[in-house]
């Protein structure tokens, strides 16, 4: 055990005053509720922290962290230290049976301020948390604090905690329930978690052992160490590894996670030689769910008690920090006045838009990574031969489509002004990457904690000057090309960036009564902006007149193809030949209509 998991907090007895009213009171001490209120605290909003708990969390759980939290962390004052023990990584690689297919890089070092991912602990991450949080007069902390009751009006919540001395209330203006996936906020407000729960369990296992490899992740479909079954490994601190077996519906969980059975394993994967000490192990299934709203009244949900997905791919604490970043600065805004309640609805809906996106990604995973029946199972073979010899087919190996920050298309805070290609750039709504700049330092790192005017301006342009008194950073577009080329600038080009470093407004020309219309629509006190009319889908796309010289040929040559395969090699086949007319045809809608066409007469 580290000596962050052995540390125990103390209850605080004179902190337990019952009729006390405060502005906000988050439940939960993890990582989604302290990055809160420590954002929140910067932006001058005091907060108490209650958690039913006086430890950190125990295991890895959330072990990689990526780019999008570390900069939010840094933002909070943590990233430098996660940075120090953390282990960094760009770089994986997927196995099929014995043999490596490919490997792929998601980053290149020195493209951002950030790696592409680090892995690290839980429990550390906690431990940089708290310590921050203890240092900050404006958040109080409160252990061995259950939450047992909570009701609300129309002003007010009000929070029953019980402590080991005894039971008291507290009223807030807000509840902030982050309180994670067995949310007793969710509970006793009798909300239902909605979605999907796959019929298959995997073991994790933090363990500790003597191989020596470099730090990327090890996907295996289909290992010899683990027959017919997938697993994965990555390297952690402390000179810990990470490995994931999938097991199987018909798994016990209390059996399986046993240092007794689960060493034999490691031993498989690692050699049977190695030395290995199980340090924390569990066993999980796959969940891909979520709340209807995340806003109910004065009780606002965030990270997993809002919402929930598979591991395989780190996005559950890393959008749980998202979910932070996102309505602190919001929260910030109602509390201080600066913005009426009806704003924390754009937190409902940006959020649901990134927990949607978050498990369609999930589930996709999940369906590649244990496949539901047999012309699943055939089509995941076909997608990994291919792809050993096919770059193309390498896209369609899902082993967990790592966590990216999502573009909250869609938001009533957006503004596009004209002249842009929407597809050209980063869009409204787009997180604004902590990219390099050739004058020094890192473009998020220049951002205010409120509103910033990023304007592109030659040397010896005018800087625009708003009224507003935000911060207007000024870039050269021929200095800084390569951050002209991200934002698809040109001399004179403006863009608002929120304070949660997503991009809400952009125009070629800078425009005060514009600027100044595009941040109350961001602060819900003006009107959203028209959307665009999407445009109808095309029909009849599949050619329906012969494209054959020789009909007759052709059909007898296909025919020849597959002279002299069994059943189970035919439909390998057809299956690769499916995948690869798919990538030739390229178009999504031609695939459905020729898919529905080639069904038609055939249905069950």
């Amino acid at each position: 055990m580290s000596q962050s998991q052995a540390r125990r907090f103390p209850f605080r007895p004179e902190l337990a005053r019952d009729g006390q009213h405060v502005a906000v009171a988050i439940v939960g001490a993890g990582p989604v509720g302290m990055v809160l209120a420590l954002d929140l605290a910067k932006r001058g909003v005091a907060s108490v922290i209650l958690d039913d708990d006086d430890t950190l969390s125990t295991g890895s759980r959330a072990v990689c962290w990526a780019r999008r939290a570390l900069d939010i962390c840094d933002r909070v004052g943590i990233a430098g230290r996660m940075m120090e023990k953390g282990v960094t990584w760009y770089d994986g690689a997927v196995h099929f049976g014995p043999e490596p297919v490919f490997q792929f890089r998601l980053a290149s070092p020195g493209d951002a301020k950030f790696p592409a991912f680090i892995n690290l602990q839980q429990f550390h991450v906690e431990s940089h948390l708290v310590e921050a949080c203890l240092a900050e007069p404006k958040i109080e902390l409160r252990w061995l604090t259950r939450l047992a009751g909570l009701s609300q009006d129309a002003k007010r919540a009000t929070l029953e905690l019980a402590t080991p001395e005894g039971r008291y209330r507290l009223s807030a203006d807000w509840v902030l329930a982050c309180d994670g996936a067995r949310s007793q906020a969710r509970r006793l407000l009798d909300l239902e978690f909605k979605g999907q729960v796959f019929e298959d369990r995997f073991l994790i296992a933090d363990v500790k052992t003597d191989i020596d490899l470099p730090a990327l992740r090890r996907f295996w479909f289909d290992p010899p160490f683990h027959t017919g079954q997938t697993a994965l490994l990555h390297k952690e601190a402390d000179g810990e590894w990470r490995v994931d077996f999938q097991l199987g519906w018909n798994a016990d969980p209390e059996v399986e996670k046993r240092p007794e059975n689960v060493v034999p394993r490691v031993k498989k994967m690692l050699g049977e030689d190695r030395k290995v000490e199980i340090a924390w192990s569990s066993v999980y299934t796959f969940q891909c769910r979520r709340l209807d709203r995340f806003v109910h009244g004065r009780v606002i949900f965030a990270g997993d008690s809002a919402h929930q997905v598979s591991p395989f791919g780190a996005r559950g604490a890393n959008s749980g920090i998202q979910d932070a970043d996102n309505l602190g600065w919001k929260l910030a805004a109602v509390v201080t006045g600066e913005a009426p309640a009806a704003l924390l609805d754009s937190y409902d809906r940006e959020r649901i838009h990134a927990a949607d996106e978050n498990i369609l990604n999930s589930t996709r995973s999940t369906n590649f990574i244990a496949p539901g029946g047999a012309i699943a199972k055939i089509a995941r073979t076909a997608a990994l031969r291919l792809a050993r010899a096919l770059p193309f087919a390498r896209a369609l190996v899902n082993s967990g489509r790592l966590s990216v920050p999502a573009v909250l298309d869609g938001s009533p805070l957006n503004t596009d002004g004209a002249g842009f290609v929407p597809t050209k750039g980063l869009r409204p709504g787009a997180p604004v990457p902590n990219a390099p700049l050739k004058a020094g330092g890192f473009l998020l790192d220049r951002l205010d904690l409120g509103f910033t005017l990023l304007a592109f301006v030659e040397r010896g342009g005018t800087v625009p000057a708003p009224e507003t008194g935000w911060r207007v950073v000024a870039v050269d577009p021929k200095t800084e090309s390569a951050i002209a080329q991200l934002f698809d600038a040109e001399p004179g080009t403006v863009c608002l960036i929120r304070p949660d470093s997503h991009v809400a407004a952009r125009w070629r020309r800078y425009d005060a009564d514009a600027v100044r219309q595009a941040h109350a629509r961001c602060l819900g006190r003006a009107a959203p902006a028209a959307a665009p009319v999407p445009h109808a889908p095309a029909e009849g796309l599949i050619r329906r007149e012969s494209n054959f010289d020789d009909a007759d040929g052709f059909y007898d040559d296909l025919i020849a193809m597959t002279q002299g395969l069994g059943d189970e090699q035919a439909r390998l086949v057809q299956a690769k030949l499916l995948l690869i007319l798919a990538n030739q045809i390229g178009d999504r809608a031609m695939l459905a209509e020729a898919m529905r066409l080639a069904r038609q007469g055939e249905e069950p």
